[in-house]
């Protein structure tokens, strides 16, 4: 599947990032600057620029005005579905300040409710979500996840492969039933027949299968 990479302003590791010709980078806003570091041009550069501080030069823009509904995050998503991209990668977008962070989180569950699925990646850990779905990871998958029920109740959620494994269970908002399991060095599987799962696992996109 091809594959939108986007880059927020936070640095961050990016071994997982090979990507092939038909994918798409795009620098939201303050990382552009993280891109240049790197080395890599950006294929569309999206935001306000207010982290930037100013607007690139010679570089593929689409400019937004600081008040707005969107974050630059978000905005660089909506453009990779338009561009009929369903597989996200995201680096530099949490840590830093909280919110933002939690709206890097919600913007998994936006990705999964339109049809996609999106990986966000910090040095150590990766958030994904999905929607009446699976998700399977390879046996060589180490150290802890979570699972979170962040947009309400999630029904027929069955974990198999995990040291903490469930069945058919229904897990909610106002309780981490979730959290901290741990891979056991064999493949496991994830799932959800109705809602929304947001899934937090210490490892890369590359220990899904």
């Amino acid at each position: 599947m091809k594959t939108c990479y986007i880059f927020g302003a936070l640095e961050c590791s990016i071994t997982d990032f090979k990507p092939q010709e038909n994918d798409l980078i795009i620098a939201a806003d303050g990382g552009y600057s993280t891109l240049k570091k790197l080395n890599i041009k950006p294929d569309l550069v999206v935001g306000d620029f207010d982290s930037l501080g100013s607007v690139p030069d010679s570089e593929s823009i689409v400019k937004h005005p600081v008040k707005k509904d969107d974050t630059d995050t978000l905005l660089a998503i909506k453009i990779g579905f338009q561009k009929g991209y369903k597989k996200f990668i995201i680096y530099g977008a949490i840590g830093g300040r909280l919110d933002h962070t939690v709206a890097t989180i919600q913007s998994a569950t936006y990705v999964a409710q339109n049809g996609g699925i999106a990986y966000i990646c910090d040095d150590n850990h990766t958030v994904t979500a999905i929607k009446n779905s699976g998700i399977k990871f390879k046996k060589t998958a180490k150290g802890y996840i979570s699972v979170f029920a962040l947009s309400g109740i999630a029904k027929g959620v069955t974990i198999n492969g995990l040291l903490y494994p469930l069945d058919n269970a229904e897990i909610s908002p106002d309780f981490p039933l979730g959290v901290s399991n741990e891979f056991l060095g064999k493949e496991s599987e994830i799932s959800v027949t109705d809602g929304i799962l947001t899934i937090v696992f210490e490892g890369k996109p590359s220990d899904i299968v």
